[in-house]
C-alpha cells in the first residue's frame, strides 16, 4: 500500500509540474494567463484510461523495468512492452543494428534498426508487470506479444501474462525484419486470413482488450484492418516501421548498417515515416471506427495533435525518444495543452478525428477551380527559382516585366502550387 501512495503522490506531483510547465510557456509567448485551469490531456481508450495520450512504443526504450520507471515518473502514461515471446533464448541481435538518414543540416529524419524481440524471459516480464503497476497504478502497462504460428503457443502466452495485472495485449503482425523469414511478424500482418484466425485464438483466452499491430508494408492496410475487426479485435496501433535498405557505403559497396559487410532490410521510422503513418491511420479509422494507439514519426506534439486529428486515439512514441531520450514528454505535454488552450478545447475529446471527414476521394478533391498564387515583389529575392521550374515542371506562367519584377500569367498559370513550395523567400502564396 505504501508503493501505491508513492504512485499516487507522483501522479499528484506530475500534474502539477505539467500545468506549471504549461503556464510557464504561455507567460514566455506572451499570452494572457486567466485563473481556468489548462485543457485536460487524459483520454480513454477501450475502457483504458490513460493520464495523458502519450505511450511508450514497443521498442529498445521499453526493454526493461528500470527504463520504463523512470518514464513514467517523467510523465508517460504508458508503456507498451518490448515484444515478448516464448522463446527469448532464440534472439540475437546484429551489432551495429541501426542506421540513420539526415537532412543537410546532419538533423536525423529517417531511422532504421534491425533489432529484435525482447531477450528477457516471460517470468522477467511476468515479475515486472506486477512491479510496475503496483508502483504506477494509473499508468498503461500493455504487453505486445509474438509467437510461433500456432493455437497453442498464442494462447499459452496470452495465459501466462494475464497472471499479472496488464492493461491489454498488443498482437505483432507486423515487425518487417528477422521475424518473418521464421514466419512471424510481418509474414503474418500481410495475410488478412491468418491475421483473423491468431486474432480470434487471442481473443478467445483474453480476459484484457486485444490490439493488433499492423504493418504498412500491405497493399491494402484497411483490408487487414477490417479483417482482424470481424475477428474480434478491440482496437488497432498503427504504424508499425517500413521495410527499408537505408543506403550503401560507395567507399566498401557495404549497404546499411553494415554489420561486417553485410546487412537485412530493416524497419524505417523517423520523421520521414510520418506522412504514411497518418494515411494508415486515416484508412484504419475510416474503414473500422475501431480505437486506435497511432504511431510513425511523431518527434513533436505537433505530429501527435496530427495522428490525433486523423482518427488516432491515443499515441505511441519510439524514434524520438531513442534519440533524444524519456524527457522529450515535458514538451509534448506542454506544447499540447497551450494548443488545446489556443483552439478554446476544455480537453482532447474535440481534437479526436476532426480532420477525417475532410479525408475524402480523389474526384471529391477536384473542384475545377483554379487557385492562382500570387508573387509579392518586396519579399522577392530575385533568385529566378520559381520561373525556372515553372519553365520545366510547370505551365511556363512566371515572367520577368520590363521593369525587371517576376509576374504569374493568371491564365497560363494552372495553379498547381510548385512555385509556393520551391521559393526560399516564402514570397509567393496561393488562395
Amino acid at each position: 500500500m505504501l508503493a501505491i501512495g508513492r504512485g499516487k503522490e507522483r501522479s499528484r506531483q506530475l500534474a502539477l509540474a505539467s500545468a506549471c510547465v504549461y503556464l510557464s510557456l504561455l507567460t514566455k509567448r506572451g499570452e494572457t494567463v486567466s485563473a481556468q485551469l489548462p485543457p485536460t490531456l487524459n483520454v480513454t481508450i477501450t475502457g483504458m484510461r490513460l493520464v495523458n495520450p502519450f505511450l511508450l512504443a514497443s521498442a529498445p526504450p521499453t526493454a526493461n523495468i528500470e527504463s520504463i520507471r523512470k518514464a513514467f515518473s517523467l510523465g508517460w502514461a504508458g508503456a507498451v512492452l518490448k515484444t515478448i515471446t516464448p522463446s527469448p533464448e532464440s534472439i540475437c541481435d546484429a551489432s551495429p543494428r541501426f542506421a540513420a538518414l539526415r537532412a543537410n543540416a546532419g538533423k536525423v529524419i529517417g531511422f532504421e534498426n534491425i533489432e529484435l524481440l525482447s531477450r528477457k524471459s516471460l517470468a522477467y516480464w511476468k515479475t515486472a508487470v506486477c512491479d510496475l503497476k503496483h508502483e504506477y497504478p494509473d499508468r498503461a502497462v500493455i504487453a505486445s506479444i509474438m509467437a510461433p504460428t500456432s493455437r497453442e503457443s498464442w494462447q499459452d502466452l496470452a495465459r501466462e501474462l494475464q497472471d499479472t495485472p496488464i492493461d491489454a495485449f498488443e498482437l505483432n503482425f507486423s515487425c518487417p525484419h528477422g521475424m518473418p523469414e521464421r514466419g512471424m511478424g510481418m509474414a503474418i500482418g500481410t495475410d488478412a486470413e491468418l491475421s483473423a484466425r491468431i486474432t480470434e485464438w487471442v481473443k478467445a483466452v483474453s480476459r484484457v482488450p486485444v490490439f493488433v499491430k499492423l504493418s504498412p508494408n500491405v497493399t491494402d492496410i484497411a483490408a487487414i484492418a477490417k479483417a482482424v475487426k470481424t475477428a474480434g479485435a478491440d482496437g488497432l496501433a498503427a504504424i508499425n516501421t517500413i521495410q527499408c535498405l537505408m543506403g550503401v557505403d560507395l567507399d566498401t559497396f557495404s549497404p546499411l548498417p553494415a554489420v561486417g559487410g553485410r546487412t537485412a532490410f530493416g524497419g524505417y521510422s523517423g520523421r520521414a515515416v510520418k506522412p504514411i503513418g497518418l494515411r494508415c491511420v486515416a484508412q484504419c479509422k475510416k474503414a473500422t471506427g475501431l480505437p486506435i494507439f497511432a504511431m510513425g514519426g511523431i518527434s513533436t506534439w505537433h505530429d501527435a495533435a496530427e495522428y490525433l486529428a486523423v482518427g488516432g486515439d491515443a499515441v505511441q512514441v519510439c524514434t524520438e525518444v531513442m534519440l533524444n531520450g524519456y524527457a522529450v514528454i515535458h514538451d509534448f505535454l506542454a506544447g499540447l495543452q497551450s494548443y488545446l488552450a489556443q483552439k478554446g478545447f476544455v480537453s482532447i475529446a474535440p481534437l479526436l478525428g476532426i480532420a477525417l471527414d475532410k479525408i475524402v476521394t480523389h474526384q471529391e478533391v477536384v473542384s475545377g477551380t483554379k487557385r492562382v498564387p500570387s508573387l509579392t515583389a518586396d519579399l522577392c529575392c530575385d533568385c529566378g527559382k520559381c520561373a525556372n521550374i515553372c519553365a520545366e515542371s510547370g505551365y511556363q506562367a512566371i515572367r520577368r516585366e520590363e521593369k525587371g519584377e517576376w509576374s504569374i500569367d493568371p491564365d497560363a498559370c494552372d495553379g498547381c502550387g510548385l512555385c509556393v513550395l520551391a521559393c526560399p523567400a516564402s514570397a509567393i502564396v496561393q488562395p
